[in-house]
Parts: C-alpha cells; sequence; structure tokens
C-alpha cells in the first residue's frame, strides 16, 4: 500500500485571508487589566486549588465588579477554585484576590474539599470478598 501524495502549494497561490481581529493585537491577557482587577493590596486568603467556593447570595450586589458577579453565578452550585480560574480564564493569583474580597464580604463560602481515607477498611473489604465467594 502506497502512503497517499501530499500536494504543494505553488508560490504563486495567495495564503487564505485572515480573519478580522476587531482592534486585538494578542490573545495574551493583559496584564494591566488583572492588576486592575486584583487591586493594589493583593492580600488572599488561604485558598487551594481544590478548595470549593458556593455562593451566599443569589443576586450580586449592584458594587459588584463584572469578574465578582461572574463568580458568583458560577458558584451557584460549588466549584472549585481550579474551575472558576478556568472557566473565567483568569489566573489562580487573580482569582484567589477577588474571592478574598468576596469572602470579606460573606457572598461567597468556602468549604474544604471532602477528604477520603487513604485506604478502606480492611473488615470492610474481607465482608465483600466473602460475600461475592458465596454466591
Amino acid at each position: 500500500m502506497t502512503p497517499p501524495q501530499r500536494q504543494r502549494r505553488s508560490p504563486q497561490e495567495d495564503p487564505p485571508p485572515q480573519p478580522a481581529q476587531d482592534g486585538k493585537e494578542d490573545e495574551r491577557p493583559n496584564p494591566e487589566r488583572l492588576y486592575v482587577v486584583a487591586g493594589a493590596d493583593g492580600n488572599r486568603a488561604d485558598l487551594d486549588l481544590v478548595t470549593l467556593i458556593v455562593a451566599s447570595v443569589e443576586d450580586p450586589p449592584h458594587s459588584a465588579t463584572p469578574e465578582q458577579a461572574a463568580l458568583l453565578r458560577l458558584c451557584a452550585a460549588p466549584l472549585s477554585v481550579a474551575e472558576l480560574s478556568a472557566y473565567l480564564s483568569l489566573p489562580f493569583g487573580v482569582v484567589t484576590v477577588l474571592l478574598t474580597d468576596m469572602l470579606a464580604a460573606e457572598l461567597v463560602q468556602a468549604r474544604a474539599p471532602i477528604v477520603r481515607k487513604a485506604l478502606p477498611d480492611r473488615s470492610l473489604l474481607e465482608a465483600v470478598m466473602h460475600g461475592l465467594q458465596r454466591l
């Protein structure tokens, strides 16, 4: 069996037109915008990537920034800080600063993730094993 041959473009062909970028120069986040969103003080609560955040209020207050309002809408059901960071396309540090302000204003609650035991109880495993052997 012969592999398919690649077709080369001749140099006379024009490259495909690029879509208009609507004034956007780059897709990278603007660091100045992140500074404005996070604020100058940058205080942070002790939040982990897996800390669950849930909203305490249904509607965002009028004084909430757009990012805080988006966080409140997302946190109707518990979400981890890592998920919030990904959904908002904001760095983890910026999200933690936003959540720190929201925790201080009691707009959200932080919950520790559910920690499971490293190993299940041996007697339970033996009981399940004996039950399966009897079948």
